[in-house]
């Protein structure tokens, strides 16, 4: 990119709901820019390329809930991108032990990584990684200006803050409660996230036992919530390897931690002395990740966000409305049509964002 670069619309955030907000505005022949901050898209639909393989240390699953999310599931599955992983999560629990849930219900995976689901919707998008919005303001012909942290400049004339409210509140109050509305910045200041830890850990091929389950839910543990067995998710993996999460609440003791190699530790050990796996203490690899913001505890109940400025401003994501990617693909969408409502309304009524989408893709396949 060079120093300026100029777009009808930026998106903030490549995340999912900032994705499928750029392309239903991409469908309607808008310019969009999206930029992101980390290396690759996805946001919480994360995956790591480690010790030969890919590990999912965010959202390790897609439990379809929605119309929306059920009709993109399909989606995924006809272009093989997901499948089936199991269709139960085990649950611990300090009395009963490991058990069987009471209902169950199919979770899909993606076996090139979680994150491939999100690089999914990435065809046609204008896409800046590795890029962090350091600074918002407005120029003298009254458009957005963007600086990012490499001092090029972005200027678009309406602006899409698909992150976690508490960073989309830190980088927009500098503006100043004179451009942006008291009702705006008070519903930013009023929607908390829990955190949550992962560990993701890699165990020599001659590891026994391995576990019978594929993922286990840990009811009524102060420190630990899940487990799951990623590398059975893999169609070739070498070794096992899985990936341990935190509850909030231990997380949340942590939140300031600077070394949490320990706190790792301390979680493994917990996880082996419960499933009765003693060399799960003793991996060949491990990483770990802390999610300051994983899951929205106190969302809003719109669908998105919009200030009321003089140029186009909305924010998105699962913080509006909640429902984790069911929600964050609504409010990408409302985030899409708040814009075009303010702009030029070159969205159709009857524009249908999956089928246009799918439609694309056949376009480019046969193009290509």
């Amino acid at each position: 990119m060079s120093n300026s670069h100029i777009t009808d619309i930026a998106v903030i955030g490549a995340g999912i709901s900032g994705l499928v907000c750029a392309q239903r505005l991409r469908q309607a022949g808008y310019t969009v820019v999206v930029v992101e901050k980390s290396r690759g898209v996805g946001g919480r639909l994360a995956t790591r390329r480690l010790q030969g393989t890919c590990v999912d240390h965010g959202a390790c699953y897609l439990q379809p809930k929605g119309k929306l999310l059920s009709r993109f599931v399909d989606l995924l599955q006809n272009h093989q991108v997901i499948k089936v992983w199991t269709d139960m999560v085990y649950e611990f629990s300090a009395s009963g032990g490991i058990s069987e849930p009471a209902n169950r219900s199919p979770r899909y995976i993606a076996p090139a990584g979680m994150s491939a689901i999100a690089k999914f919707l990435t065809p046609g998008l204008d896409i800046l990684l590795h890029q962090r919005v350091i600074q918002i303001n407005l120029t003298k012909e009254n458009n957005w200006c963007l600086t990012l942290e490499s001092h090029e400049q972005l200027t678009a004339k309406a602006l899409v803050v698909a992150i976690p409210a508490p960073q989309a509140r830190d980088l927009l109050t500098p503006l100043g409660d004179n451009f942006l509305d008291a009702e705006f910045l008070q519903n930013l200041h009023s929607v908390e996230f829990q955190p949550s830890i992962s560990v993701m850990v890699g165990f020599s091929p001659n590891s026994q036992p391995l576990p019978n389950w594929q993922a286990l839910t840990f009811n009524d543990h102060i420190d630990l919530a899940w487990i799951g067995f990623d590398s059975s998710k893999r169609l070739q993996s070498q070794q096992p390897h899985f990936v341990l999460q935190s509850s909030t609440e231990f997380a949340q003791q942590h939140l300031e931690t600077e070394d949490l190699q320990p706190v790792a530790n301390y979680m493994l050990q917990t996880a082996a002395e419960n499933l009765a796996l003693s060399w799960l203490e003793n991996p060949e690899w491990m990483q770990v990740h802390r999610w300051r913001y994983a899951f929205p505890q106190t969302p809003l109940d719109v669908t998105c966000l919009s200030a009321n400025t003089s140029l186009p401003l909305v924010c998105c994501g699962d913080w509006c409305g909640g429902n984790f990617v069911e929600g964050a693909m609504v409010s990408g969408l409302a985030a899409a049509g708040e814009i075009d409502h303010q702009l030029r309304h070159l969205i159709p009524e009857n524009l249908d964002f999956l089928d246009f989408f799918k439609e694309y893709l056949i376009n480019s396949f046969t193009t290509n």
